[in-house]
């Protein structure tokens, strides 16, 4: 695996970090490639109940690094391309980095501090939580450099803010305080530490059952997307049934009523 990615397993969570704190974690291509190998194999390593997504160095991610895109598009080959598909999913290669933390099976919390630009906020959106720093900064950042969002923002914005204010900061890619994207919808909660408190978080939720904890994540991402009242409640009676009377949920019953930590069985 590439060293643009750091990736240490504490208990049942994965403490993935950006590895490029010389460039801000900015995104060149080999970077793009890190992340979506690294929450590929997130996806079926079995034990792994939760992720934590940070940066190393001063800041969460600047976003895309143009100098290296520019010296690879003055190469004969024109370098790689980032609009690039896979049959495994329906994102190309830019917006996989980003999606590829929202189709993991179990939850994602972002830790961000410093810069939180473009493309880096998009990956942030991917997560489920976001923790900031009080001062870090983040910014839709596309129109800035003449560009549109395009790793996936677009289709998680749009469950963080409201319509207007998302076009607000898309429009005018002005940079918001930890403090202000906690108002705004854009962050969950600030923290002066975001990484400790993501990981203390972390630790709470891979205590409890991970075939549960993964069939709410499926409820609540498909909630926001299922339009009529019928089809959202045979998903809830769905869900319900495929983790009723299974042995991860009476071991959650029988740890309750005995006063004990429960022993959960990892899926496959």
């Amino acid at each position: 695996m590439s060293d643009r990615i750091a990736v240490h397993t504490e208990g049942h969570v994965a403490d993935v970090r950006m590895n490029r704190a010389d460039k801000l974690n900015a995104l060149d291509f080999e970077m793009f490639e890190a992340l979506i190998e690294t929450g590929r194999s997130l996806a079926t390593t079995r034990g792994v109940r939760v992720v934590v997504l940070s940066g190393n160095g001063r800041g969460f991610c600047a976003g895309l690094d143009f100098a290296s895109f520019m010296a690879l598009a003055a190469t004969d080959g024109g370098g790689p391309n980032l609009l690039a598909r896979d049959d495994r999913s329906i994102a190309n290669t830019a917006q996989l980095a980003a999606w590829v933390w929202k189709e993991l099976p179990m939850p994602v919390i972002a830790a961000v501090h410093g810069v939180c630009y473009g493309g880096g906020l998009q990956i942030a959106a991917g997560a489920d939580i976001r923790i900031v720093h009080p001062e870090s900064k983040l910014s839709i950042r596309e129109m800035y450099w003449g560009l549109v969002p395009d790793m996936s923002g677009t289709r998680t914005f749009k469950h963080l803010l409201r319509q207007d204010v998302l076009k607000e900061l898309t429009y005018t890619a002005r940079i918001v305080s930890g403090t202000e994207a906690v108002e705004l919808g854009l962050a969950t909660r600030t923290a002066d530490d975001p990484h400790a408190a993501a990981m203390e978080l972390a630790a709470q939720i891979a205590a409890s059952s991970p075939t549960t904890m993964r069939a709410a994540k499926q409820l609540l991402d498909q909630a926001y997307l299922i339009p009529d009242d019928e089809t959202g409640l045979a998903l809830e009676e769905k869900l319900q049934r495929s983790v009723l009377q299974t042995p991860n949920q009476i071991e959650a019953v029988q740890a309750n009523l005995g006063k004990r930590p429960a022993e959960f069985v990892d899926p496959d």
